[in-house]
């Protein structure tokens, strides 16, 4: 059975705030806002522009998080240089965030899809349906860790609006037992998540333009957030090159032809050496890179860039 969930911390280690928990009906994401009390009524344009004014206020609720995001990134950044995972774990609106934000990493930064993985509560079907239930699932949250083999090089971030969805928890809990470092993102004061976390952030966006409907503004300051985490720590693993995304691979013509762009921008090379370098490097961008800067085939570019640990910028100036 999985240990009792823990309360918050009373000594603020996880950044959450101090005391019990709040009654679920007392959350600031489950509050009705009187602002938005009379939506059904108004002019379709009347409620855009409310729903837009509601959005434009999450970016300064994630700014106020960026410490807690900033150390959270460094600690899965060391944790994956040395071999780990980053598993991102959720439950409905989050959960579908988790996994579209993991499913985004191979196609952007070149990593194997088991690098990244988002785990929603439900498994795949949950995706596109409902599963009921599935949310308050403790025991499934640990079983989906302990069937990914979770380890100590690993990171597993817990994603939940309210801060206390069960399947997370659990999740969580059995990530932390197996010695993984864990991070929570939710988006109310003392969640139970930020307890049950080492690297707690808290994007606290307040009441829904449609009261409950969380898929709204915390959807959209957890998709900030997951963007922040994803891409700062692929940028601190060394894959990309500048703000280029160097380790893109030429699936398809738009792709190649970024791809032979990138080449040119990075080596000043004309587009038909580039062309050919990134045919012959198998569509790879950083191959051909390299290929052209010292004069090598693809086959040993590969084996340079291996041995500066496939940062391109180090394979560049050695």
């Amino acid at each position: 059975m999985i240990d009792p969930l823990p309360e918050p911390s009373t000594d603020g280690s996880t950044g959450s705030s101090t005391g019990p928990a709040v009654p679920a009906g007392e959350l600031a994401t489950e509050q009705s806002d009187p602002r938005y009390a009379q939506i059904d009524r108004l002019p379709t344009e009347q409620i855009a522009r409310l729903m837009n004014q509601a959005d434009a206020a999450v970016p300064a609720a994630v700014a106020v998080a960026i410490p807690a995001i900033s150390a959270a990134i460094d600690a899965i950044s060391a944790r994956m240089d040395s071999g780990g995972r980053l598993l991102y774990v959720g439950a409905g609106t989050s959960g579908r965030l988790s996994v579209l934000d993991a499913s985004e990493c191979p196609p952007t930064f070149g990593t194997d899809p088991e690098l990244v993985q988002g785990v929603i509560a439900g498994g795949p079907d949950a995706l596109t349906r409902s599963v009921e239930g599935a949310e308050d699932d403790a025991e499934a949250g640990a079983a989906d860790m302990a069937r990914l083999e979770v380890g100590p090089l690993d990171s597993v971030v817990g994603v939940s609006a309210s801060g206390r969805a069960p399947f997370v928890l659990g999740a969580l809990a059995e990530a932390r037992r197996r010695g993984a470092l864990t991070a929570s993102l939710s988006c109310n004061d003392g969640a139970p998540l930020s307890a049950a976390a080492e690297h707690a952030i808290e994007v606290v966006v307040g009441p829904e333009v449609v009261a409950g409907s969380t898929r709204l503004k915390a959807g959209t300051a957890q998709k900030l957030v997951l963007n922040m985490i994803s891409t700062i720590v692929m940028v601190r693993l060394g894959r990309t090159y500048g703000n280029r995304m160097i380790e893109m691979s030429a699936m398809n013509s738009k792709l190649a032809d970024r791809a032979v762009r990138m080449v040119v921008d990075i080596t000043g090379a004309d587009r038909e050496t580039a062309a050919r370098a990134v045919d012959e490097a198998g569509g790879q961008a950083k191959t051909a890179v390299v290929m052209i800067q010292h004069g090598l085939d693809a086959e040993g570019a590969r084996a340079l860039l291996e041995s500066h640990g496939e940062r391109l910028s180090d394979a560049l100036s050695g």
